[in-house]
């Protein structure tokens, strides 16, 4: 039922991730039988589980190690990485300044021309090294760079802004990317992001996209929610899109992955996120903290080093373990953000889920005390849920 916000205007209520809770249901199973495989772009993955393409989350190294363990990294080709023949050197920089002279910082660094042979360098290491080269540009850089990125052989290429639709308004000196042609011209699968609402998702899968990304501003780094006040709390906008992908497939019989990306910390988001109907899910924060992370404890978004309305900071995460031990344990912390895996599977098998597309038929509550209730010591030791 929509909500009178006053004369003349109504909303519908959204829920966050923290005012939910899974229910169990009438059957258990051990954790070791949950299946996690999921499929994008044709790309078979046993843990669903993508990095965030932001520069201090992923680089060659961590595309190949996410890779190994069974997940994806996603190399952002507007970044960093191909602005600079050396990113360390650039990197230290970042993580060695202030917060107040972080921005001008930022603004300086990222203003250095990409370069496009950098662009196909960075897809051959991955290649290379055995890794997924899963890669993503803006609307604006897939129409400049796609050809390249074609060219060099990528495997999945994401088309990422802080909003992207089908119905994209343009001054006449600008042609917007068609994202349907797009599709049909480049010979890797295309995935297309972000939207929260379901006649954008389904809209993006009639153009062709092989995976839909949803979240607008959640991100830990991200500031999107605050300077724009644009933005739908995570379940509901996963919900919203994953009926998308239902009535879509039973429309077309193609079936298009949905990610929930942003706003993601721990094994307990996870979960509710796939209960609420993704696939997978897109996490930057977490993966930022593994001590192979190129960011040196740091994160920061996409929208950061933008010239003019910066969406994004720069957040200390911290150095917490290896990757693995954040994917797959053991885990050194009890706060839910090591061994995410088993986090899944464990409630997996808490809930009687065997696969994901069990897990997306799970009981779902509203429940905003989930992570206060009893918790009264942890919050005043600051320890587990209350850190």
């Amino acid at each position: 039922m929509d909500i009178i916000i006053g004369r003349g205007k109504t909303a519908r209520r959204a829920y966050g991730i923290d005012e939910i809770a899974l229910v169990p249901g009438t059957r258990t199973l051990d954790p070791s039988l949950a299946d996690t495989r999921w499929t994008i772009g044709g790309i078979e993955r046993t843990i669903p589980i993508l990095a965030s393409a932001m520069d201090g989350v992923v680089d060659v190294k961590m595309a190949g190690l996410l890779s190994e363990l069974g997940a994806i990294g996603v190399l952002n080709l507007e970044g960093i990485q191909t602005r600079y023949d050396d990113p360390e050197p650039i990197l230290d920089r970042i993580a060695s300044v202030g917060k107040s002279e972080f921005v001008g910082l930022m603004q300086e660094l990222y203003a250095k021309p990409i370069k496009p042979e950098l662009i196909k360098q960075r897809i051959t290491e991955i290649k290379k090294n055995g890794g997924i080269a899963a890669v993503s540009l803006t609307p604006a850089g897939a129409a400049q760079y796609g050809n390249i990125v074609a060219e060099a052989g990528a495997d999945l290429l994401f088309v990422q802004a802080t909003v992207v639709s089908t119905a994209h308004l343009s001054p006449e000196s600008v042609t917007p990317l068609d994202l349907q042609g797009f599709c049909q011209e480049m010979p890797m699968p295309v995935i297309f992001g972000n939207c929260v609402t379901y006649e954008v998702a389904l809209n993006l899968m009639k153009a062709g996209a092989a995976a839909v990304l949803v979240g607008i501003g959640p991100g830990a780094a991200c500031t999107s929610r605050g300077v724009l006040g644009v933005g739908v709390p995570q379940p509901t906008a996963i919900a919203d899109c994953a009926a998308a992908r239902d009535d879509y497939q039973q429309e077309t019989g193609r079936y298009v992955p949905v990610v929930a990306d942003g706003g993601i910390v721990t094994g307990g988001d996870i979960c509710k996120c796939i209960a609420c109907g993704a696939d997978a899910v897109m996490i930057g924060s977490p993966i930022a903290r593994a001590a192979e992370a190129p960011g040196r404890g740091y994160h920061w978004g996409m929208a950061t080093p933008s010239p003019v309305l910066p969406r994004g900071t720069r957040i200390n995460v911290g150095t917490t373990g290896t990757i693995e031990e954040i994917l797959t344990g053991p885990a050194k912390l009890d706060d839910g953000t090591h061994n995410l895996l088993g986090a899944l599977k464990t409630s997996m098998g808490t809930l009687g889920a065997k696969d994901l597309k069990g897990m997306q038929d799970v009981e779902v509550v509203i429940a905003p005390s989930l992570l206060t209730e009893g918790k009264v010591y942890q919050k005043a030791q600051q320890l587990g849920m209350g850190k």
